[in-house]
């Protein structure tokens, strides 16, 4: 019998030979033999045939599945052997529960491929933490009889194992790779649903699809292209093409599949169709002056951004006698918020700068009259303003907006409290008495998305509704809000129908990804359409995921949850990782997200995550306590939710605890650091060090301040800006900390990063900093995304695992 071992495993058995231990492999499946055919070998003088000796192509082009049948074996052993070469796999399943190394030790045969997961590898391994689907395709010479075995070497048995029941552990390529669905639009009529997708593979691959929808049949068709929308009224979908006659736009009857030309030769650009389909509405973007590329003048704090003093107008497009009308000019620009459904009406938004007072920049809300050309001011300069909307008969106008917004009539406060300018209200504004109805003053949930339906007269939208994203509808004639129990924690987009009773809806919640359903709007009856990932991801093994709020000392319910480990043992002591809110909202419960709680749980760790003092979605009370407060209050409730939940679980080991966050999170990350020496590691991610210099260095920082430091400035209120920033309380910090930040961050400058990481040097401290390259406040490179998470969990296991191995790996020491 010959015994191969590759020279890697060889030179990985001659360094470790002391310390490696093999893992024999025992259970594989077997998939084969396939026998292999003679080819003809020609030659300039002959033509024979032979067998083909360099098999690197078959093994190549003829990847054996390891997951579709084939034969079980449980003794570690394969016989082989035939009077013709033949093509065979095994695969088996390896855990890595850390970063390990190891080496495959194939004996038997000489001629083999391995892969991992489906993607090539030799037989030198280093393994991230996750489930590694391993097949070894191969091929056995003519009239050998011969005996094939497998086994693992490495130095870190009790890191690996060989896994039987047919179940993965979750990690971030089940994040960041697959099929999602991207958007969803009910047809006017409520029969038909175009859904779009996206796929994301590991290779540079990225594909995008649509399908429409028979909702009374369930019939789906893939169309061709992503750019298919409903027309506002009829019942046709519609798409962009070059005709003979330049752009044109085709319309789609769904139900024949009949098509016809809508509108010829139209002007290049951005527009929409106009509700009575006879107009299209055009966005004109006008650039601003210009200033010499070597030396120029920035002439507000804003003018630092790309595009700040370009202008955006409205044209209107006349379908029928082709005219294109400018409706708006000048040195402001003009968004059009809405259109009401007879078209002759545009719902405007014009902002203005105003830097002497806060907030800085103000709106006007603008009715224009398309008939007589006269415009109606329905807010002017109201800095507190968002969103507006036409109900169905124009005589009324949803407007959105914090507390303060139209003279503070939704503000729900105790005297002197300032609130959270991004705690969202919904008003009702009157157009013929002007009166202003406070539509949610005493509703907790912070409003996001909202549309007003012409098919019921209700207003749909979701909302923070603490941890969850909720949807709603609102009765505008009793002001009553009712929840609409979809069987999510997570609403991220609904469609309503211009008629009909169906509504589409995309959410997902804390242990599944998107699903998709309909509703009767009568009924609410929920109907499931598609789950994009569900096959997927059906062999995954998830922990649990539990709720858990406290009481803290103050008096205050502090929401909460948190996820434990795969095939969790209550008897063991596992580390624990804290997790906060950065900005202003609450950690929801997503499934897919900046920090997928569900991969890290997998590494080994119970993550717990809180929503304390000053998010959004707990009421006006609660979200104003992030305003002038800096970090207190918030970084009490987070301490004593993590000594409290250590206190209850007695699986967590309180001498092994982490804390991440980012953006107010990594200051949060930061300043927690100098208050409590409770956490062992602390990761910052775009994190604030001194609230003063990203005052005046980030492009939002002064803007955002309005909302964090409301009226209070770095000369105004030097305790607030400088004793509660990070950096100038670097002393106090002994926890190791890890810095991580984008390179090219325009929200929080990657100074912030900088200069504590300097700051701790020269104090000697246990710290790391790390850049992204080309990256700005959210990491969405996928290959640099995957980088990044696996520093953030290399550093982790360094400190709560006590295991280096990883960080030295992506990180090692530098002689300089």
């Amino acid at each position: 019998m010959k015994k191969i071992i590759v020279n890697s495993v060889l030179a990985f058995l001659t360094i470790s030979a002391i310390h490696a231990d093999t893992i024999p492999v025992k259970n594989f499946v077997h998939h084969g033999p396939f026998p292999l055919t003679k080819q003809l070998t020609v030659g300039v003088d002959t033509a024979a045939l032979l067998y083909k000796q360099d098999w690197t192509t078959v093994l190549s082009k003829n990847p054996l599945p390891s997951d579709n049948g084939g034969r079980v074996h449980s003794d570690g052993i394969l016989r082989v052997g035939g009077s013709e070469p033949q093509l065979h796999s095994i695969s088996f399943n390896l855990q890595a529960d850390r970063f390990a190394k190891a080496g495959l030790n194939i004996t038997g045969i000489d001629k083999y491929k391995i892969t991992l997961n489906g993607r090539d590898s030799g037989n030198d391994l280093s393994l991230t933490p996750a489930t590694y689907a391993v097949n070894i395709s191969f091929i056995t010479e003519e009239n050998v009889d011969d005996t094939v075995s497998v086994a693992i070497v490495t130095e870190t048995p009790e890191y690996l194992a060989l896994r039987n029941d047919g179940k993965r552990n979750f990690t971030l390529d089940d994040v960041l790779y697959g099929p999602q669905i991207v958007s969803v639009a009910v047809s006017p009529d409520g029969k038909w649903l175009l859904t779009g997708y996206a796929l994301q593979t590991p290779q540079p691959d990225h594909r995008s699809w649509q399908t429409l929808t028979n909702l009374t049949t369930g019939q789906v068709t893939v169309l061709n292209g992503t750019r298919n929308s409903w027309m506002p009224r009829s019942n046709r979908y519609y798409f962009e093409q070059k005709g003979l006659r330049g752009k044109e736009i085709i319309t789609v009857d769904p139900l024949s599949g009949k098509s016809e030309v809508f509108a010829r030769n139209i002007p290049d650009g951005r527009y929409f169709i106009s509700p009575d389909e006879k107009s299209l509405f055009y966005y004109i973007s006008k650039p601003g002056p210009t200033e010499d590329s070597d030396i120029y003048q920035i002439l507000e704090p804003d003018d630092r951004q790309p595009g700040w003093r370009n202008r955006t107008h409205i044209a209107r497009y006349d379908i029928a006698s082709g005219i294109y009308l400018p409706l708006t000019d000048g040195h402001l620009s003009a968004n059009v918020m809405d259109v009401s459904d007879d078209a002759s009406k545009l719902l405007l938004s014009v902002p203005r700068s105003r830097l002497e007072k806060r907030p800085t920049t103000v709106f006007d809300i603008l009715v224009l009259d398309l008939n007589t050309l006269t415009v109606d001011t329905i807010v002017s300069r109201d800095g507190f303003v968002g969103r507006a909307i036409f109900s169905p008969d124009a005589n009324r106008i949803l407007i959105s907006g914090s507390p303060e917004a139209l003279g503070g009539i939704g503000k729900n406060l105790p005297e002197g409290r300032i609130p959270s300018m991004v705690d969202t209200q919904l008003f009702l504004y009157d157009v013929n008495s002007k009166a202003i109805q406070p539509l949610t003053r005493d509703f907790d949930p912070n409003v996001g998305a909202f549309q007003w339906s012409r098919a019921d007269g209700l207003i749909y939208f979701t909302a923070e509704n603490k941890d969850l994203i909720t949807l709603y509808r609102l009765d505008p004639k009793n002001g009553k809000i009712t929840t609409i129990p979809v069987p999510e924690d997570n609403i991220s987009s609904f469609s309503l129908p211009l008629n009909g009773t169906t509504v589409a809806v995309k959410g997902q919640s804390a242990s599944n990804p998107d699903r998709l359903y309909t509703f009767d709007t009568k009924s609410l009856k929920m109907k499931l359409l598609d789950e994009p990932k569900n096959e997927m991801l059906g062999d995954v093994l998830l922990g649990e995921c539990r709720p858990w709020t406290f009481v803290n000392s103050r008096g205050d319910s502090i929401n909460g949850r948190f996820y434990l480990p795969p095939n969790f043992d209550p008897s063991k002591k596992y580390p624990m990782i804290v997790n906060y809110y950065g900005g202003c909202s609450p950690t929801t419960r997503s499934f897919e997200s900046r920090y997928p709680h569900n991969a890290y749980a997998a590494l080994g760790y119970v993550v717990y995550v809180i929503n304390p003092s000053g998010a959004t979605g707990f009421g006006q009370e609660f979200s104003s306590r992030h305003v002038n407060t800096a970090g207190n209050g918030v970084a009490e409730d987070i301490i004593e939710g993590t000594q409290r939940f250590c206190e209850e679980h007695p699986f967590v080991n309180p001498d092994k605890i982490g804390c991440i966050g980012a953006s107010y999170g990594g200051f949060m990350t930061q300043y927690l650091q100098t208050v409590t020496p409770i956490f062992a590691a602390a990761i910052s991610h775009a994190g604030i060090s001194d609230h003063t210099s990203y005052w005046g260095n980030g492009y939002w920082g002064y803007s955002y301040s309005e909302v964090s430091m409301a009226d209070s400035y770095p000369w105004s209120d030097t305790e607030l800006y400088v004793s509660q920033s990070p950096l100038y309380n670097a002393d106090k910090i002994h926890t190791p900390i890890l810095f991580l930040h984008g390179d090219s961050d325009h929200n929080v400058p990657f100074a912030e990063s900088i200069q504590l990481f300097t700051a701790l040097k020269l104090l000697g401290r246990e710290t790391a900093l790390v850049a992204v390259t080309d990256q700005d406040h959210h990491i969405l490179d996928i290959d640099k995304r995957k980088k990044w998470q696996n520093t953030i969990w290399a550093w982790f296991a360094k400190y709560l695992q006590d295991d280096p191995t990883w960080w030295n790996e992506l990180y090692p020491p530098k002689q300089l």
